[in-house]
């Protein structure tokens, strides 16, 4: 923000001031390798167009349906090129960690997604912010969710997709069309359901709570429900109704998770897949 040191006033005494400000500014001695109050941190180097155009499909693929496609914003997700830790943002250090790990609450993590492809969206990201212009946010609107084939959305649940092998149009998924509607009826469906803290919450069947099994250096292993899992810590209730956690540099471990399907459809969906698949659940009232 530029800072103004003086205002324009009438009167001889406020333009004298003035003047004698910028007399001892102009005349303060420089140094070559002084930064300035105002200096900006070292420019990063420029992504390459092709990484640019990897992240922009990514983005689409992962993140538009909340973020909107030009990350300018959507009915759930906030504008990310006027976001304050895309600004902050160097080489990744801060957008890297928000998408393997998500936002409790508000956002899924993308663990699955390499380091490659997390720069990609970093590129993509900065690219967006450099080119926004204002008044640049968006919504979703409701017509942009009714594009889908119902039949096709079907015969992909059945078949391609592997829905069937989990759910059932006349069990689980019975009426869900009367409980959500539009975006959160998708989000449903490429979720499963919304996040709660580090560790997705359990439906209310009692299926789908993901369970982990630690090993210990002694060789002892320690098998219960997933409670909690960072970068840092793994966490769960073991079968005495316990919880134990350890830090995951001192131990081995491996989750199972039942929706790990959710996560891995998210990057085989087409965008007519989805909406195929949506308007195919919402025919399931």
């Amino acid at each position: 923000m530029v800072s103004f040191f003086g205002r324009v006033c009438a009167g001889q005494r406020h333009a004298f001031s003035a003047v004698a400000f910028l007399a001892v500014a102009c005349c303060a001695p420089y140094s070559a390798g002084q930064e300035t109050p105002t200096a900006k941190r070292v420019t990063e180097p420029a992504a390459s167009a092709e990484q640019i155009q990897a992240g922009k499909s990514l983005f689409a693929q992962q993140c538009a349906f909340c973020h909107g496609r030009d990350a300018g914003g959507g009915e759930s997700g906030p504008d990310l090129t006027a976001s304050t830790l895309v600004e902050q943002d160097v080489h990744g250090d801060k957008i890297g960690p928000v998408v393997r790990n998500g936002r409790p609450g508000k956002m899924p993590p993308f663990g699955n997604l390499d380091e490659q492809q997390v720069a990609a969206l970093v590129a993509f990201l900065h690219d967006r912010k450099a080119n926004a212009k204002e008044g640049r946010r968006r919504t979703v609107d409701v017509a942009d969710l009714q594009t889908g084939n119902a039949d096709a959305g079907m015969r992909y649940f059945h078949g391609a997709g592997g829905c069937a092998k989990c759910h059932s149009p006349s069990g689980d998924l019975a009426g869900i069309a009367s409980k959500f509607q539009g975006l959160e009826l998708l989000m449903r469906m490429l979720y499963h359901e919304p996040e709660s803290g580090p560790v997705r919450r359990a439906s209310e069947s009692g299926k789908g709570l993901p369970t982990a099994t630690v090993t210990l250096r002694s060789g002892q292993t320690i098998t219960g429900k997933l409670a909690y899992r960072d970068e840092f810590t793994i966490g769960l209730i073991d079968a005495s109704g316990w919880y134990r956690s350890w830090l995951v540099r001192q131990v081995k471990f491996t989750v199972q998770d039942p929706l790990e399907a959710h996560a891995e459809l998210l990057g085989k969906y087409t965008d007519q897949d989805m909406h195929d698949v949506l308007a195919y659940l919402q025919t399931l009232r």
